[in-house]
């Protein structure tokens, strides 16, 4: 991988402008300090590595068929061997790469790291800044089909007036953003970070909008409530009130008084909790260290686990276009294996053991801008709306929608994007 440099070359420079990307540097920036500085960035991985990666592939030790005729061992080796064989034969990281070499991209070090961020600003005047969180074992690649839909509405049946300026950053120890050596990135620090990159960016206003990882981190922004901030936007929104967060934990019957869809929603947390669904979320908050040196070494080892993740393997292999979609995970698992993070993107969990759906956890009552939130019906965990009202006192926006989940903006990107530009539009007036 090319390390960027604070000098960016002639050639970066070109690569750069012709992408509209220097337009997007803010004013003054020949200013910055040199740490602080916005620098162009090309990703470029060497072929060395590529070839590597398929050397491991091919030589991986396959273990015997699963015992059972589910997923409950674990994933599958019927559909876990042909993605990893696919992957070390037919699959061409190179498309990726120039998909991504083909949007403005930067580096910035914040609080002692390397920030990567995507930046597109929209050609249409007016337009909001917002501010996007990916989560694990997603990045930024679930994230770039809404590029189009935000950026430029009028060309995916959208309005112009609702146009978004988009920064998408790598969180700490993910893809090409830097691997802290310190403790202390938790989804707090994170937002601390993105308070200043977009104060680096020159944004006086903007608005902020997270699932998975995204929903803390965009949360705890709206806790800290930073200059400019006027809202934020979840689709994995933290709305289990109390004693619904107590029985679960105990294992007990649900609470009384919950009307029938909240009944509902309980019983489908109890049998997620029960069916052991989360336990890579376990071992990655316990032992983030020794589960990623087991995964650090394997090609195979890393995708297994990954697929572990409920709404990355239902999507991947629930979707109507599967050829397609696997090809676009294996864009996500090689960022994953290519940049060497499988251990430092795990350790956010570790950072963070709180229950991210708690509205107790998350501190819900201590925000107090406008909060909007989307449900999409294939989501791990589809919140009520009167439980959303009780954790949220700001909540302006809140609607169900009938496709997609867990990777919404990745799944249903057209969708995703209409409803940010419908959640976010009252904020786009003068206050």
């Amino acid at each position: 991988m090319a390390e960027p440099s604070s000098h960016p070359s002639r050639r970066d420079l070109v690569a750069a402008a012709a992408a509209g990307a220097l337009s997007l540097l803010p004013a003054g920036l020949a200013k910055a300090a040199e740490g602080d500085a916005i620098r162009p960035f090309t990703v470029h991985i060497p072929q060395s590595e590529i070839d590597e990666l398929r050397r491991r592939i091919a030589a991986t030790r396959w273990p015997n068929r699963e015992t059972v005729n589910d997923q409950s061992q674990g994933i599958q080796l019927a559909k876990i061997k042909p993605l990893v064989e696919h992957w070390g034969t037919g699959y061409d990281w190179r498309q990726v790469e120039a998909k991504l070499n083909a949007l403005p991209q930067f580096m910035t070090r914040i609080d002692g790291v390397d920030i990567h961020l995507v930046h597109v600003r929209s050609k249409h005047p007016n337009a909001l800044p917002l501010i996007m969180t990916h989560g694990w074992p997603g990045s930024v690649f679930e994230l770039l089909k809404t590029v189009g839909p935000l950026t430029d509405p009028p060309a995916h049946g959208g309005r112009a007036e609702d146009a978004f300026d988009l920064v998408l950053p790598s969180m700490p120890g993910y893809g090409f953003s830097g691997r802290p050596t310190e403790t202390g990135w938790g989804p707090e620090r994170i937002a601390r970070a993105w308070a200043e990159l977009m104060r680096r960016l020159g944004y006086a206003r903007y608005v902020a909008q997270g699932g998975d990882w995204g929903s803390p981190v965009s949360s705890a922004m709206a806790r800290q409530a930073p200059v400019g901030l006027l809202g934020i936007h979840l689709n994995l929104p933290a709305t289990i009130p109390p004693e619904v967060d107590q029985a679960l934990a105990a294992g007990g019957p649900a609470p009384a008084g919950l009307s029938e869809k909240e009944r509902a929603t309980f019983d489908g947390l109890s049998a997620y909790a029960k069916m052991g669904s989360r336990s890579y979320a376990v071992m990655m908050g316990t032992r983030p260290q020794t589960i990623g040196l087991a995964i650090t070494d394997t090609p195979a080892g890393l995708a297994a686990w990954m697929l572990g993740h409920p709404g990355f393997a239902t999507w991947t292999y629930s979707s109507s276009d599967p050829e397609k979609t696997l090809d676009e995970v294996l864009d996500d698992i090689s960022l994953y294996w290519l940049t060497n993070t499988a251990a430092s993107s795990a350790r956010i969990y570790w950072e963070n053991k709180s229950n991210i759906l708690s509205a107790t956890s998350e501190k819900t009552a201590e925000i107090s801008l406008p909060v909007a939130i989307t449900i999409f019906p294939e989501e791990v965990y589809r919140a009520p709306e009167t439980w959303a009202r009780r954790a949220y006192h700001h909540l302006t926006y809140f609607h169900e929608v009938d496709r997609g989940g867990h990777f919404a903006a990745w799944e249903q990107p057209e969708l995703f994007s209409a409803e940010l530009r419908e959640a976010f539009r009252p904020l786009r007036k003068p206050i």
